[in-house]
């Protein structure tokens, strides 16, 4: 089996936004495929004297190319662990209602998130995750139990839609034309098994149009950080050979780093929409992000989840 040795960015239907520069994770060098954007989040900025963890109010990274939706009303934010309550290995905003983390703590912290995003708390809407590529059409809150699937879409104002992550891919989605928006956790089985093409479906349902779509994939997990073994090479190639160049050779035999984020864009883009990333890695920034894989070669009891969410405003 040969691997690719570099680390792909991605391909020319894609664009990397947020940082420009050589600490989003990537293994090796090289020029990036299509076009660049660069902006500084404001919990970076060097006249910031606050302590990111010391905030009290959440601070999200956001996307030029969402942002630019706005005058349509569409609000987004990728957050960070910036402006939380929680304590020890979930210090900051953790909003895993799944995690072990104080309840109390972790439903301050979503209040914070719906705040932020101009909501209700009862309007900030997600799923129980489980790795599926289901989507589902969302158009009041939940009553009773979450829904179990992955993605979720709308066509009604004032329901914000939250994906939770902490190494899989967060994945915005908007139609600012049609007022039609998504959001989706991607991890390595739903992004394999079609969880995004199932958003989109999901939108185009409410009349959305797959050329005007802008789909921006959230801080994740990057390729220098994400070995994986033989059994898992198989699987993606098994389903397409041309999936091999999304591995580079890992030290160890028979392992390799997987790009999950190269992939994740690069079905967008296939898939027809307007496909961009954030490109910042949930392993590598311990102060920005939770990530399960750094907890697990820690041995730690638990990890804290992020929240990406997006909504169309009232």
């Amino acid at each position: 089996m040969t691997l690719d040795r570099g680390d792909r960015s991605v391909d020319a239907g894609g664009r990397i936004e947020g940082r420009a520069t050589a600490d989003v994770g990537r293994r090796a060098t090289g020029p990036a495929h299509g076009a660049i954007e660069s902006r500084l989040d404001e919990t970076l900025r060097e006249d910031n004297k606050t302590p990111m963890l010391m905030q009290t109010r959440p601070d999200p990274l956001r996307s030029p190319s969402l942002d630019r939706l706005s005058p349509a009303g569409v609000r987004h934010g990728f957050f960070t662990r910036v402006g939380g309550v929680s304590e020890g290995i979930y210090r900051g905003l953790n909003t895993g209602t799944g995690s072990d983390d104080d309840p109390a703590k972790v439903r301050e912290n979503c209040r914070r998130v719906a705040e932020w995003m101009g909501v209700g708390a009862d309007r900030l809407l997600s799923l129980h995750q489980v790795h599926s590529p289901d989507a589902i059409i969302v158009r009041e809150p939940f009553a009773g139990e979450r829904p179990k699937a992955d993605a979720l879409v709308t066509d009604r104002p004032g329901l914000a839609l939250g994906a939770s992550a902490a190494d899989c891919g967060p994945v915005l989605f908007a139609d600012g034309e049609a007022g039609v928006i998504g959001a989706a956790h991607a991890g390595w089985k739903g992004a394999l098994t079609g969880v995004l093409e199932s958003t989109i479906a999901a939108m185009e349902s409410l009349g959305a149009a797959r050329d005007r779509i802008v789909a921006v994939l959230g801080p994740s997990i990057s390729q220098r950080n994400y070995e994986v073994g033989p059994e898992f090479v198989a699987r993606f190639t098994e389903v397409d050979a041309a999936n091999l160049r999304y591995f580079a050779t890992s030290e160890r035999q028979g392992h390799a780093y997987f790009d999950l984020n190269a992939y994740t864009v690069d079905r967008l883009s296939r898939a027809g929409v307007q496909a961009g990333m954030i490109g910042r890695c949930t392993y590598a920034e311990e102060d920005l992000f939770f990530s399960y894989r750094r907890t697990t070669h820690r041995k730690e009891a638990d990890y804290g989840r992020l929240i990406s969410a997006i909504v169309l405003e009232d």
